[in-house]
């Protein structure tokens, strides 16, 4: 039986991070930028009870700051890699039931992700799901709550050619393509863009709500 789209990208990324989960937090820091930003842009009180979905998850890094920031706030991670998901509870064991990890892709498992969250986060992840990425806006707009909050950092684009064919064998596609999803779908709070390495490529930051206004 030939594997649907769904599948082959799932196995892709999954044996992609087999590897770089061991490294992903010594060298990302290196070229990941916005992450830290993103987190304060997110427009809740420090004491709000709320439900914050990230997807792509990762290592736990931005959860575990999340858990922090927002010590009432409910979390849920979805990430397809196992290896990623076990490096995450390793950060994350200490917050108990309040951050809760799923090994599946987002929108699987309804009864994880379909519970109406305040905010759902996606840090460097869309534009390594391909061409599934409008799929994933889309789906969470449907999860988040009325005027409930999408955060968005990722890649945007790059003059450069070689590397951008170079991101390409790292699954990364930098064509400006998230941004008419993202418009489409969600009254812009806040976007911008800045220049990563003296402008080899950029990067962007994008808070959106829902409205059915």
């Amino acid at each position: 039986m030939v594997k649907d789209e769904k599948a082959n990208q799932v196995e892709r990324i999954s044996s992609y991070y087999k590897f770089h989960a061991k490294i992903y937090d010594a060298s990302r820091w290196s070229f990941l930028f916005g992450r830290k930003k993103i987190l304060k842009l997110i427009p809740f009180p420090n004491d709000s009870a709320i439900k914050i979905i990230e997807v792509g998850c990762g290592t736990g890094i931005n959860l575990q700051k999340l858990a922090i920031q927002f010590p009432k706030a409910q979390l849920i991670g979805f990430d397809v890699s196992e290896d990623m998901i076990n490096q995450s509870k390793k950060k994350l064991e200490i917050f108990g039931e309040r951050v809760k990890l799923v090994n599946a892709p987002y929108g699987v498992d309804l009864k994880a992700n379909s519970e109406n969250a305040e905010c759902i986060l996606f840090s460097y992840c869309l534009t390594m799901v391909n061409p599934q990425y409008a799929d994933l806006i889309e789906r969470a707009r449907i999860d988040l709550k009325q005027n409930g909050i999408i955060a968005v950092v990722d890649f945007y684009d790059s003059n450069s050619g070689l590397y951008k064919k170079w991101m390409v064998t790292n699954h990364v596609r930098m064509e400006q393509h998230l941004s008419p999803v993202l418009l489409r779908n969600f009254i812009t709070e806040q976007s911008f863009t800045k220049k990563a390495y003296f402008g080899l490529w950029r990067y962007f930051l994008f808070i959106g709500k829902k409205t059915n206004a």
